[in-house]
């Protein structure tokens, strides 16, 4: 309405992930009645791809989020020929430190109307908050900076000397701070709007390793823990940083999906569980399609290994989600981090099996919402978790259930998970 008919806006530029500036914006550009007419242009491909789309004529320009430094130098640092930015996903841009939001705060103010899309707009906690606000306003409601933010809103949690890694939100923070955009800001639900919203419903699928299996769980713990401080020359669990901790992570979920990465990438299988889960899933679905989320690379190779009669597809772009939808994969493996945000694949299925689950809430959130959405055509969609007992999956999920999933939940898993470690003991044998 606003280019059409008042001819208030020329000229939009859309950023988005990757995948749905090149497939979901031109789609539904094209599905929609009143959009018909609007030339969309994807600034895709190498720099002289690129390069090349900004010189065309067209109404809206689609730009990947990872590409906002490379045109923002483009142009010189200080100018762009758009008068109206829409971020969709705008969570991405929550954090302050990062290229793409340096590089968007320096031309903001040439857009004349700045427009953020997003379902999970404080995915790691109301800290989020700052940085797309910013972008709206540069600063006028919560402040100009972060340490700013952070002075009026937070109080310095989990520390280091004077290093802080946990801020908390003071109890009226964020009563406080809804208060003061609430005349930028518009929250709606789907549930609330729509009448025809599935219903969602979540399996948890609980496996549980034999005795031996266990064992070797523990003593994997115990090793890479072990390992883990004599690298850093610690001596206690307590000094293992984030960055550590996410190392540790890593390598039990692995261990939890049934294969392991060693120091020169080589994978190990160690127990066929989750598959054997998943097997039962999809006997269960009778032909039906499913959409299944992994997050490591062995995990593909050992789902199409197993289900190779179905011909797993393993989603690679535009092609793949329009045989999708059109219902002809019977499996797609997606990665939350590729594929999580935006893409449409409603028309194609109703169930999501989550293989391995992320830390990130907001990746949970999204990547599930690829099938509960509006156009989904079934009564309810199902999410299959499969889990396995005693390992640091359960910890997962627990901080999910509390609608958390950041950093700071997973040191506390990490914590938990090693607390009863006795590292002293081990050293001196």
């Amino acid at each position: 309405k606003l280019m059409i008919e008042s001819l208030e806006v020329i000229k939009v530029l859309v950023i988005a992930p990757k995948r749905v500036a090149e497939m979901v914006w031109t789609e539904e550009i094209r599905k929609w009645k009143h959009l018909k007419g609007l030339r969309a242009v994807r600034v895709t491909g190498t720099a002289a791809q690129r390069r090349a789309a900004l010189r065309e004529d067209a109404d809206i320009y689609l730009l990947g989020r990872d590409n906002v430094p490379w045109l923002v130098a483009h142009f010189g640092g200080s100018y762009v020929p758009f008068d109206t930015l829409v971020i969709d996903e705008s969570s991405s841009f929550k954090n302050a430190k990062s290229k793409r939001f340096k590089a968007l705060k320096m031309i903001q103010p040439v857009f004349d109307r700045v427009i953020l899309l997003t379902g999970t707009p404080a995915p790691s906690g109301i800290e989020s908050i700052w940085s797309q606000i910013y972008l709206l306003d540069r600063g006028e409601r919560l402040g100009k900076n972060i340490s700013r933010f952070r002075k009026e809103y937070m109080k310095a949690g989990r520390s280091s000397g004077h290093i802080v890694y946990k801020y908390n939100p003071l109890a009226d923070a964020e009563q406080r701070i809804f208060e003061k955009i609430d005349d930028l800001c518009i929250s709606m639900r789907a549930d609330d709007v729509l009448d025809t919203m599935p219903e969602k419903i979540v399996n948890f699928i609980d496996v549980k390793f034999d005795a031996a299996t266990q064992k070797q769980y523990n003593d994997f713990k115990v090793e890479a823990v072990l390992d883990i401080m004599s690298a850093n020359e610690y001596s206690d669990v307590s000094e293992i940083t984030a960055a550590n901790g996410a190392v540790l992570s890593n390598k039990l979920l692995q261990f939890a999906a049934g294969a392991i990465y060693d120091e020169k990438r080589e994978v190990h299988h160690i127990h066929d569980l989750k598959l054997d889960a998943l097997e039962d899933i999809v006997e269960a679905m009778q032909g039906k399609p499913l959409l299944i989320a992994y997050a490591y690379r062995h995990d593909i190779a050992r789902i199409q290994e197993r289900f190779k009669s179905l011909n797993p597809v393993l989603f690679n772009g535009a092609d793949d989600l329009e045989a999708w939808n059109r219902g002809e994969i019977p499996l797609m493996l997606i990665s939350p981090q590729g594929a999580g945000h935006g893409l449409n694949l409603q028309a194609g299925g109703d169930t999501l099996v989550w293989f391995n689950l992320p830390w990130s809430l907001e990746l949970f959130q999204q990547t599930g919402a690829r099938l509960h959405r509006q156009g989904q055509k079934s009564k309810t969609t199902t999410q299959h978790i499969i889990m396995t007992s005693d390992t640091i999956e359960k910890k997962v999920v627990a901080a999910l259930n509390k609608k958390e999933g950041t950093q700071n939940d997973l040191m506390d898993a990490v914590r938990a998970e090693i607390k009863d470690i006795d590292i002293s003991k081990l050293m001196k044998k």
